[in-house]
């Protein structure tokens, strides 16, 4: 595609020293995601795209590995489901009950690591994924803003149009004043994100063989 080719040359041109191969500037399935995402504008794009990858290099997110998350990833505050959803999608699930704001740094590898983990589940032909917020047993002390933000600006800036839909599931009262500030900062992916119960979760989005096992009771 000859506008693949103009951002190819652009980058190259412009920012030399950005990295090639897989993610890199001369990624042409990533290039054309983005200008998907740009509405086909080489300009935004390039101008995109050397942000993003600017940021996995500064954020090293090549070396992101189990290994490397797995202190935080026992708390079991957030994990990539076995099975896809009934609509085909990876699902990234956040038990919010188990997230007491510590170690900002490790919590933002361990969302990096899950988002490239839920992405490398994408069958073929698919796109999106599915994002659980599981709230039930929610309480102030668990509440984080900052990082709430960091997630949805993760996906906004560096993995555009990947999050298909987000469930807040069980919403306390006490979580509604911190939607209230959370919402502006969103930006577009708010209106992603859908209130329900865990009953709808486990009838409208897995079979009875593929709902998480966090979910069943």
């Amino acid at each position: 595609m000859q506008l693949v080719l103009e951002v190819k040359e652009k980058l190259e041109k412009e920012y030399p020293s950005l990295p090639v191969g897989k993610n890199g500037r001369d990624d042409e399935d990533v290039i054309l995601w983005f200008l998907k995402d740009r509405k086909f504008s080489v300009k935004d794009a390039v101008a995109r795209l050397n942000k993003a990858i600017k940021w996995r290099q500064e954020f090293k997110v090549s070396e992101l590995s189990e290994e490397s998350v797995k202190n935080v990833a026992q708390t079991g505050k957030a994990y990539v489901h076995d099975f896809l959803d009934v609509n085909d999608r990876p699902v990234l699930i956040v038990v919010a009950s188990k997230h007491f704001p510590a170690d900002p740094a490790e919590d933002e590898k361990l969302c990096v690591f899950l988002i490239e983990k839920a992405l490398g589940k994408l069958p073929a032909g698919k796109e999106e994924i599915l994002g659980i917020f599981d709230l039930r047993g929610f309480g102030t002390n668990n509440a984080d803003l900052k990082f709430l933000t960091f997630v949805f600006d993760v996906f906004y800036y560096y993995y555009p149009k990947r999050l298909g839909q987000v469930l807040f599931v069980d919403a306390p009262f006490v979580f509604k004043p911190i939607w209230q500030l959370a919402k502006p900062l969103l930006k577009s992916y708010a209106s992603l994100v859908q209130f329900c119960s865990v009953e709808t979760v486990r009838k409208e989005y897995f079979t009875e063989a593929t709902v998480p096992a966090s979910l069943r009771n």
